[in-house]
């Protein structure tokens, strides 16, 4: 992996939110990358239950500053960088005060989804993407991880279709079992659609369910990894038929080789 350059797009990563599959997984993947010489840069969102102070978080100002349309509606982005202890390796904060400022992540205190987490995942994906522009990056590889980032692969490819700095960029995403239950904002297929952003690719996000969201990440991707030892069988099912390449789920132990010889056969090849 010596001199790949990865981006890697998460809704969690540790040390800064606790271990899950997701989380620890946006951690080890680019820390193997980092070991084997490989670039990286790491991006999720600064949800307002991360320790800014503990964790060494510091705005950039530089990349901070510019408003993105969220339907109809101009948001700040604010760019935040933090390293983790012992690895030299950075990670990216997307911030803003109306979506991230909250003592949760993705659900309150009753476990109910926040209403507003739709325009969070298009904050977050037109966030990443127009920061990697900024610090103009060009990753070899894009690996998402987690329903929030799950837009990225469709802003890519549809929105920033003409953005040259990605034109080589491959996109992998990871598919969990990290899901949620009932369906995000229903009006999120119009928020989407505002992008000018063709309604024939995002139909079923009409019903914004996981599974929905979870197949436009696998139709945007050129290439798919089982994150989890069981994922729902209409996904599994989807990424199948999908006919990219797959790097079925492996233990902590044998993935490492394998992830590793995936991006060098199947996703660069």
């Amino acid at each position: 992996m010596k001199d790949k350059r990865i981006l890697y797009v998460s809704s969690e990563v540790v040390p800064y939110l606790p271990e899950t599959e997701i989380s620890s997984m946006s951690f080890e993947a680019p820390r193997m990358v980092n070991q084997q010489g490989g670039q990286i840069r790491i991006f999720m969102p600064r949800y307002g239950n991360i320790n800014e102070r503990r964790h060494q978080l510091h705005e950039v100002i530089r990349l901070s500053g510019i408003n993105l349309v969220i339907n109809d509606l101009d948001m700040p982005l604010i760019i935040k960088v933090a390293s983790i202890p012992k690895e030299r390796i950075q990670v990216y904060f997307i911030d803003n005060e109306e979506y991230f400022k909250r003592k949760a992540t993705l659900t309150d205190e009753n476990g109910e989804l926040f209403s507003d987490n739709d325009e969070r995942a298009i904050f977050f994906a037109k966030g990443v993407i127009e920061t990697v522009k900024k610090l103009n990056w060009a990753p070899d590889v894009i690996h998402v991880h987690g329903w929030l980032a799950a837009l990225l692969p469709l802003y890519l490819k549809e929105y920033y279709k003409d953005e040259p700095l990605f034109n080589e960029s491959k996109i992998i995403t990871s598919v969990y079992n990290q899901s949620f239950s009932n369906t995000l904002n229903k009006d999120m297929f119009n928020k989407i659609k505002f992008d000018n952003i063709d309604e024939g690719a995002i139909k079923s996000l009409e019903e914004p369910s996981y599974t929905n969201l979870m197949k436009i990440a696998v139709d945007y991707s050129d290439a798919l990894i089982v994150g989890s030892e069981e994922i729902p069988e209409n996904l599994d099912t989807y990424i199948k038929e999908s006919e990219k390449p797959v790097l079925e789920h492996k233990s902590k132990e044998e993935f490492g080789e394998a992830y590793t010889d995936f991006i060098n056969t199947e996703v660069l090849s």
